[in-house]
């Protein structure tokens, strides 16, 4: 089946840091720039580098977030603090990219053209429709283009210099394998959580990422001040399970995500975590229900791992069919489906998968097998439901969900779960080492009174 893509962390040599000191930009000492007959155009806000950030950019992109904050009625910071916070981003974005210009890594318009389209896709929208929407919001399309060619460079510039040197050995996963299950299995304590979750991918664009934060941030705020958990949750979660109030029920350690582990060794019963966690999905509001003893036959060698009965249909693009044609063609269909018609028919008639003489059965999937776009939709689905069309690497999908249940995972599958947990959580201690060492080889002089440049922790 071509939608199954086994994912694993990829492993290599041990990571070596070798940044090659910056030189500062001694020539840029003027606090204005100036066009061809010396007329004064614009100002310095900091020099980063060869290169500089002028007040324009920088007032655009406060400009830009306050918009953003105040159309989702989220808290807006003080002025100062806010011109600080990113100017500081910036200072970073720019270092990075300058990296990224040394390493010669770039990005073609057919990626950039991708993402755009996906982005569309993820709002239910057309490209053209969604680009009247960027505008309307006083965005200029080519400001955003260029927005998302950068967070495409800084995620392969990620990839080359920390992700692909990360290493995870035989002997890691087993000790993280027993510490989920702990010196005695039979006497752990299974956890029973309600959460909020609001989707905001590592790959989702900055403005996406701090609205969606700043969303959470308000949430806990509410929940810290008193509001019922479960209604919060039932009417912002963007989990399935956010109809139950964002009820987990009860689990073992081993099936959870380990900061949800980490966040309940400091929380009593009732308890909501006093900060939002960020995952690779979005971003997690927390409260701890209860705590019970787990029964040592659900703890034993194999923890439990939801698995996904699920079936789609994949229409490609190319020979003919561009982006528009396959999307309209799979909205037309789920209107189809919605009218009374049967899924496994027209998966039997047009998908150009090898699943569609199972009229696009994909059987029990389990967490890892589907390449990311997939997975994240068919996590976001409700027994039953079909997505709108989902735009992956083999081309767009309508996917329905049949239904869900607990299994044991196998030896190699509580392998592959645990190696991805380490090898995230390791990438991600990685890459804040490799940019202070980066941010601490420029040169950045800050020319606005009183702000200081950034600091990576």
């Amino acid at each position: 089946m071509a939608i199954m893509k086994k994912l694993s962390f990829t492993l290599s040599a041990a990571w070596l840091v070798a940044v090659a000191s910056l030189m500062p930009a001694a020539s840029v000492q003027a606090q204005a720039l100036s066009d061809n007959n010396g007329q004064t155009v614009d100002t310095i806000a900091a020099v980063v580098n060869n290169g500089v950030i002028t007040q324009r950019e920088l007032d655009q992109r406060v400009g830009l977030i306050t918009r953003r904050l105040q159309q989702q009625h989220a808290p807006v910071p003080p002025v100062d603090q806010l011109r600080q916070q990113v100017l500081n981003q910036m200072v970073l974005e720019r270092i990075q990219l300058q990296k990224a210009k040394e390493d010669g890594i770039t990005v073609d318009d057919a990626a950039v053209n991708r993402t755009l389209e996906r982005l569309a896709q993820a709002n239910n929208m057309s490209l053209e429709i969604y680009r009247a929407r960027i505008e309307a919001e006083g965005v200029p399309w080519s400001t955003f283009t260029n927005d998302a060619r950068n967070e495409l460079t800084l995620s392969k510039l990620r990839e080359k210099e920390v992700d692909s040197k990360v290493t995870v050995s035989d002997a890691e996963v087993a000790n993280y394998i027993a510490s989920q299950r702990g010196p005695n299995a039979g006497l752990t304590n299974d956890l029973r959580f309600e959460h909020i979750f609001l989707n905001a991918p590592l790959n989702a664009s900055e403005t996406d990422i701090e609205a969606a934060q700043r969303k959470a941030q308000s949430l806990l705020s509410e929940a810290q001040n008193g509001a019922n958990f479960e209604k919060l949750a039932k009417n912002n979660s963007q989990a399935p399970d956010a109809s139950k109030g964002g009820d987990m029920g009860y689990q073992p350690p081993s099936s959870l995500p380990p900061k949800f582990v980490e966040a309940a060794a400091n929380l009593r019963a009732g308890e909501v975590n006093s900060t939002v966690i960020r995952t690779d999905s979005g971003f997690e509001v927390l409260r701890l229900v209860d705590r019970r003893a787990s029964d040592s036959t659900q703890t034993g060698d194999a923890p439990k791992i939801v698995q996904t009965h699920v079936r789609h249909i994949l229409l490609r693009v190319g020979d003919g069919l561009s982006e528009q044609q396959a999307r309209q063609k799979l909205l037309d269909i789920r209107q189809q489906i919605a009218n009374g018609g049967d899924f496994g028919n027209y998966a039997r008639t047009y998908s150009q998968d090898g699943s569609a003489s199972q009229g696009g059965d994909l059987g029990w999937i389990s967490p890892g097998e589907t390449v990311p776009e997939f997975e994240r939709a068919m996590n976001s689905l409700k027994d039953g439901q079909i997505s709108e069309p989902v735009r992956s690497e083999y081309g767009y999908h309508l996917i329905q969900v049949l239904g869900r249940r607990d299994a044991e995972g196998s030896v190699t599958q509580q392998m592959d779960l645990a190696r991805q947990a380490i090898g995230q959580r390791k990438a991600e201690q990685a890459y804040s080492d490799w940019l202070r060492e980066l941010r601490d080889s420029a040169y950045v002089e800050y020319k606005i009174s009183g702000m200081q440049p950034p600091q990576v922790h």
